[in-house]
């Protein structure tokens, strides 16, 4: 079995709350995913001593279980001892945030040194590939077929990435169209590309545009993901010739299921930035690469970016895509999106 086919099957089985051994360094560890776990498969995995609590800086921040250097680095591992009275119920109420307003009296309890502490981050990082809470059991493992964390690295290497299928696709906002789809083997999801016009020899305008079901679907008023989406095709259309790349990387990389949970925690008054390591993530999880490799396999390496982020801007460059000219994607806010907008401002660099 390929390395990238071992962690295809590793992120499937904490999907189904089945334990994953993972490999580092100094050792490995076995986790069982709180989140699709229950009290019965706890009680398995128990057996022998009870299993500590692993969960991400960030969200061990939130309850007071890390300091401040930690909590710098959100999706860093923290390890929380296993007391008598944290069970599987009480586990679940430090994972996920949506219960902190039920039971705010959590503990006590006591962060401990991280041993093997690269198998631990491993193991939040395939957390967040899966689309679960960043948040385990977590024991030892003495076995000789953990998983290396170099099959996560293969898993999730762009350069794999390859186009899968190509059509024309007329749209609205350009009847001349045409559609890419890249994927890797073993990569559940397929990233596309939308050709607007023909190539006239510049550098083409490209838009990175990360999945958004609720905003590019739905119409929703809390992101200004539609209407920049709409936008940047018009804009393509009058340049001539652009490329939208749509990234199949939702929630900043955590997926749909944690986006709307960051949802929630928003109507509880967090900020976009500040729900998102709450629920045990980074501030942002994606990774442009997948774009510089999608625009390499277009034979279009020299750009016009249109954005308002400047890492998109030196994220694309550092893996080899020179970037011409940043055009900025400015759009009037909503009486819904103010705050939100104004946290990119404010705390994500944006240049709004």
């Amino acid at each position: 079995m390929s390395d990238a086919r071992a962690a295809a099957r590793a992120i499937d089985a904490l999907r189904r709350g089945w334990p994953v051994a993972i490999a580092g360094v100094d050792g490995a560890i076995e986790v069982l995913a709180i989140e699709s776990g229950d009290a019965n498969r706890l009680a398995a995995f128990d057996v022998g001593e009870p299993a500590d609590v692993l969960l991400s800086a960030g969200r061990a921040a939130t309850l007071k279980l890390a300091n401040q250097a930690d909590a710098a680095v959100p999706d860093a591992p923290v390890r929380i001892a296993r007391a008598p009275w944290l069970d599987f119920a009480a586990a679940t109420a430090l994972a996920d945030p949506q219960f902190d307003l039920a039971t705010p009296l959590k503990g006590p309890f006591r962060a401990v040194p991280v041993d093997r502490a690269d198998a631990a981050a491993a193991a939040l990082r395939l957390a967040r590939i899966a689309g679960i809470l960043p948040a385990f059991f977590v024991r030892w493992y003495e076995g000789t077929d953990a998983l290396p964390i170099a099959a996560i690295d293969a898993h999730e290497d762009a350069g794999r990435l390859a186009i899968a299928a190509r059509a024309r696709l007329p749209v609205a906002e350009a009847e001349d169209a045409e559609i890419v789809a890249f994927r890797t083997p073993e990569a559940a999801g397929e990233h596309v590309a939308l050709l607007i016009g023909q190539p006239t020899g510049a550098p083409p305008l490209v838009r990175l545009h990360s999945e958004c079901l609720t905003g590019d679907a739905l119409g929703s008023l809390k992101c200004d993901c539609g209407p920049q989406l709409q936008a940047a095709l018009r804009a393509m259309r009058a340049d001539g010739w652009g490329i939208l790349l749509y990234l199949r990387q939702e929630g900043r990389g955590i997926g749909l299921v944690n986006k709307l949970r960051a949802y929630a925690l928003q109507d509880q008054g967090f900020d976009t930035v500040d729900a998102n390591t709450r629920l045990g993530f980074a501030i942002d999880a994606r990774d442009f690469g997948v774009a510089a490799r999608m625009l390499k396999l277009l034979g279009q390496t020299r750009i016009r970016l249109l954005t308002n982020n400047p890492e998109k801007v030196a994220s694309l460059e550092a893996a080899g895509i020179a970037v011409a000219e940043r055009v900025p994607h400015k759009l009037p806010p909503n009486p819904h999106n103010e705050r939100y907008l104004a946290t990119k401002r404010d705390r994500t660099g944006h240049q709004l």
